[in-house]
């Protein structure tokens, strides 16, 4: 699996602890920025993301900033993205099984480390279950249109 990592300076020390979680286990990352602590704007960096996923560079992303909201809100403009904010597994694992988000969204002063690593765990491992999500996500997608 290969996936894309970015954030905004708000989220740079959380995005650097999942990459290294990943990379312990053997996950190939691309990331997008930000490379330290100096302000970057996150629409920028969910648009980078965005682009590595819908190009088929890699298969998910994760973004993060403050909050996770305004990476996400930012995710969610460009077609094709379906970026989750989530702080807790279950919303993790649903967000995947139920709306195949390709973007989990999460916030480095909201939650801490232990909790996200958790998180980015239950998300990585949830797959999509089709069937009768496959209608709704269908129609999200028309949306965009």
């Amino acid at each position: 699996m290969k996936i894309v990592l970015g954030s905004d300076h708000g989220g740079f020390y959380l995005k650097e602890e999942i990459a290294r979680w990943l990379e312990a286990r053997s996950i190939e990352v691309v990331d997008v920025g930000a490379y330290n602590t100096d302000s970057v704007d996150y629409p920028d960096i969910s648009a980078k993301a965005a682009k590595e996923i819908l190009e088929g560079r890699c298969e998910r992303g994760i973004l993060v900033c403050g909050t996770g909201i305004g990476i996400g809100i930012a995710a969610n403009k460009i077609d094709g993205i379906r970026a989750a904010l989530c702080h807790d597994v279950y919303s993790a694992r649903k967000s995947r099984e139920h709306n195949d988000a390709n973007i989990l969204t999460l916030g480095e002063r909201v939650v801490g480390i232990g909790a996200a690593l958790l998180v980015v765990e239950e998300w990585l491992k949830a797959e999509f279950e089709g069937g009768r999500h496959e209608k709704r996500v269908a129609k999200i997608k028309e949306l965009e249109r």
